[in-house]
């Protein structure tokens, strides 16, 4: 598992990669994740790597593959299931969900359930054996 300042690192990348999946960083998005974080009590670490990301004009699969790489090595965690809300909630904030947006999202969640069940088929998780539970 990681530092939790490393894992709400890349959820501002993750929700960077999201926001300019459709070609730019909108007003609406920054202030949908504002709203989102304002009662997160990493709001701060999550909000500077966003900034960071959208500073360096980092392209969408360079964020993402910094984050995805710490999400799989972070393993399970409950927090995904914000950082998904908050993904879906930024895509929506601007002319809704493009194909683009969806995309990156659905490879989040494909991605780090690839990721999980091979864990547990090398039971590294120590509960699934490739006969089963």
């Amino acid at each position: 598992m990681v530092k939790r300042e490393k894992l709400y690192d890349a959820f501002g990348e993750l929700i960077y990669a999201i926001a300019m999946s459709d070609g730019a960083v909108q007003e609406e998005e920054i202030k949908t994740l504002e709203l989102f974080l304002s009662q997160h009590p990493w709001a701060k670490e999550i909000k500077w790597s966003f900034n960071y990301e959208n500073q360096k004009n980092h392209t969408v699969e360079e964020a993402y593959q910094k984050a995805i790489e710490v999400c799989k090595e972070n393993g399970p965690d409950p927090e995904y299931k914000l950082i998904l809300d908050l993904m879906t909630n930024v895509a929506e904030s601007f002319d809704g969900i493009v194909k683009q947006e969806k995309e990156l999202i659905e490879k989040f969640r494909t991605d780090l359930r690839d990721r999980f069940i091979k864990d547990m088929e090398e039971n590294k998780l120590g509960y699934f054996d490739r006969d089963g539970f």
